[in-house]
C-alpha cells in the first residue's frame, strides 16, 4: 500500500508538532506526522504536577542507559516521551532557553553559520506567547503559552531567599538581560494546564485538512532511491507494513535517541557499526549516533520538620483535597510543576557566563530512581548539574530488529571537569539547604550525609547518585567537520531528499533546559524548508 505526501515528519514531538503546524499554514503542502505513541489523553499530562507520575511508565520507552563505567557502573533510567508532543507532553514544564553565548559558539565555533543568538532569537520570540513578560527578549503572541506559576510553595520561596543568602541575586527572568542568580521558573502552562507542543502548535493545526495525524506508528525505516529519501517503511497494528512516499522531503524529528536509532537502521551512519549488524550501507556517515551529551544531574534531599512540601498531598484525604480543589477553582498544589525554583550559578565568580544549574522541587522521590524521606514524612529536593559538561557518548543499535531499543551510553562524568564541576554543584546545594531561610522547616539531611566533606567524598557522591536530566542533545550534530550529520540548513550531508530537524542536531548542549531550544529549531527549520530564511 502506498500514499504520497509533500512532507512526512517522522515523530511527533516537540519539534514534530512546530514542524506540521507550520508547514501547514501552506494550504497547498501536504503533510504527514507519525508518532510511535499514542494521543496525549492521561490527564496527567495536563496536569502540571503531572510531570511527577511520569518520569517512568507507558508514556516512556523505558530505557536505561548501559553500565556507566564512571558513575559506580550503573545503569541509570533514561526517561523519553512515547506520546504525541514528546518531552513537552511529560516535562517538569521549565521554560529556559539557555545563553545568548551558547548560540554564538554554535556559530562562531562549531560551523553552525546562520544560528548566532542575534540570528535565531526571532524564533524564540515567533514561538513564545508569555502572559507576564514582554520586551525585546519576550514573545507574547505565540504557540507556546509561558506563565508564572500561580502560588509558589513558602518552601519554594524560602529557597530562593536561601540562595540570596549565599551570595546569588534575586532573579525574575533566567530569559532575560542576565541568567544568573536565583528565583521561580516560568513554565509552558496556559491557565494552569500544561501547554505542551501537541497543544500550542499541533492542536490547533489539526482542523487543516492538509494535515494527517498517525499515532501508534512504528517507523521500521526510511526509504531511499540512490541516496535521495523517498518516504518511509511503517508498520501498524491494523494494516501491518505500509510503504509512504514524499514527494518533497522527509523531516526526521524522533530526538537525539530515535533520529540516529532510524538513521542507523536506513544504512546512513557509521560503515563498521553497521555491518556489525549485518545492514547494508547506504552512505557511510560515521557521525550518526556520535556526540551524546546529556546533563548529569545530582540530588540532595532533605526530610521536613512538618508537612510543607507537595508531599503533603501524598496522603490520601489532602490528595482528594486538592484535586476537587482543582477541579472547582483551578488552583491549589495541583498548578504545580514540582520543580518550581532554580538558579543559575557559577562555580569560579571570574567565569563569564553560568556554568551550574539547580532545579529545586517541593517534594522528594518525584521522579524516578531519586532518593527520597521516610515514608509519612515530607521532605524537598535540590538538583544542580554542569550546563556544558565536556563528557560526550554514543547511541547505538541494539539489532538490525528496529523494534529493539538501542544502546543508550552517555558516558557520564568521563571528563575529570565534569566530575569537580558536578561535586562542586552538591556542595554549593548543601549549602543552599544550611541557610537560615530553609532551616527553620529542615529537621535533617537525608543525602548526602555528614560524611561527605572533602572534594573527593563530593566526587564519589556525584559519581553514585547522578542521573540524567532528561536533555540528550548533539547525535546528528551540525557542522562542516567530518563528524557533522547535517549542514547548517539541517540537510543530510551526502543525501538529498532529507532533513534532521530536532535536538540531535544541536553542535552542543546548551546551558539549560532543552524543549524550547528544540521548538526554536523546528521554527527555524519550518523556514528553511519552506525557503525563507
Amino acid at each position: 500500500m502506498s500514499q504520497g505526501y509533500d512532507f512526512v515528519i517522522v515523530g511527533g514531538g516537540s519539534a514534530g508538532c512546530v514542524m506540521a503546524a507550520r508547514l501547514t499554514e501552506d494550504p497547498s503542502a501536504r503533510v504527514l506526522l507519525l508518532e510511535a505513541g499514542g494521543k496525549d489523553s492521561n490527564p496527567y499530562i495536563h496536569m502540571p504536577v503531572g510531570f511527577a507520575k511520569m518520569t517512568s511508565g507507558p508514556l516512556t520507552w523505558g530505557l536505561k542507559t548501559a553500565p556507566q563505567r564512571h558513575a559506580c557502573n550503573r545503569e541509570i533510567p533514561y526517561a523519553q516521551a512515547r506520546v504525541i508532543g514528546g518531552g513537552s507532553s511529560i516535562n517538569a514544564e521549565i521554560f529556559t532557553r539557555g545563553n545568548p553565548a551558547d548560540y554564538d559558539r554554535w556559530a562562531q565555533e562549531e560551523g553552525a553559520t546562520g544560528w548566532s543568538f542575534a540570528e535565531i532569537q526571532q524564533y524564540f520570540l515567533r514561538s513564545e506567547g508569555n502572559t507576564v513578560l514582554s520586551g525585546k527578549w519576550h514573545g507574547t503572541d505565540g504557540p507556546l503559552s509561558v506563565s508564572n506559576i500561580p502560588d509558589p510553595m513558602p518552601i519554594t520561596r524560602a529557597f530562593v531567599q536561601s540562595c540570596q543568602e549565599i551570595g546569588m541575586p534575586y532573579n525574575p527572568d533566567f530569559n532575560g538581560v542576565k541568567q544568573a542568580g536565583a528565583g521561580c521558573y516560568q513554565t509552558t502552562t496556559r491557565n494552569n494546564r500544561r501547554c505542551s507542543a501537541a497543544v500550542g502548535y499541533l492542536r490547533p493545526a489539526m482542523a487543516r485538512d492538509n494535515l494527517t495525524v498517525r499515532t501508534g506508528v512504528h517507523v521500521k525505516r526510511l526509504t531511499f532511491k540512490g541516496l535521495r529519501a523517498t518516504g518511509v517503511e511503517i508498520w501498524t497494528s491494523s494494516n501491518g507494513v505500509e510503504t509512504i512516499i514524499a514527494d518533497q522531503e522527509v523531516l526526521v524529528t524522533s530526538g537525539a535517541i530515535g533520529t540516529p536509532k532510524l538513521m542507523m537502521l536506513s544504512g546512513v551512519g557509521p560503515a563498521a557499526h553497521l555491518h556489525d549488524h549485518s545492514i547494508p550501507v547506504l552512505h557511510d556517515l560515521p557521525g550518526v549516533g556520535e556526540n551524546l551529551t546529556d546533563h548529569f544531574g545530582v540530588d540532595i534531599v532533605a526530610e521536613l520538620k512538618g508537612h510543607d512540601s507537595l508531599d503533603k498531598y501524598n496522603r490520601p484525604h489532602w490528595m482528594v483535597w486538592a484535586g476537587l480543589q482543582y477541579a472547582l477553582f483551578n488552583s491549589g498544589p495541583v498548578t504545580s510543576n514540582v520543580v518550581e525554583g532554580g538558579a543559575f550559578w557559577y562555580t569560579d565568580p571570574y567565569q563569564p557566563i553560568p556554568d551550574l544549574q539547580f532545579h529545586f522541587l517541593a517534594g522528594a522521590g518525584a521522579e524516578e530512581g531519586v532518593p527520597t524521606v521516610a515514608k509519612g514524612a515530607s521532605g524537598i529536593t535540590l538538583n544542580s548539574y554542569t550546563v556544558r559538561p565536556k563528557s560526550r557518548g554514543t547511541v547505538r543499535l541494539r539489532s538490525a530488529d528496529s523494534k529493539d531499543a538501542p544502546v543508550v551510553d552517555p558516558n557520564f562524568l568521563a571528563d575529570p571537569a565534569d566530575v569537580t564541576t558536578s561535586a562542586e554543584g552538591v556542595r554549593i546545594s548543601r549549602e543552599i539547604f544550611q541557610q537560615p531561610s530553609l532551616q527553620k522547616y529542615i529537621k535533617s539531611m537525608v543525602l548526602p550525609g555528614d560524611d561527605v566533606r572533602t572534594q573527593a567524598d563530593f566526587e564519589n557522591y556525584a559519581r553514585r547518585y547522578g542521573r540524567t536530566s532528561y536533555h540528550p542533545t548533539c547525535t546528528c550534530k551540525m557542522g562542516n567537520d567530518d563528524m557533522s550529520v547535517v549542514d547548517p540548513s539541517l540537510r543530510v550531508h551526502g543525501l538529498e531528499g532529507i532533513r534532521i530537524c530536532d535536538s540531535s542536531v544541536m553542535p552542543s548542549l546548551v546551558g539549560s533546559n532543552t524543549n524550547a531550544p528544540t521548538i526554536m529549531i523546528a521554527e527555524k527549520a519550518s523556514d528553511l524548508v519552506r525557503g525563507n530564511r
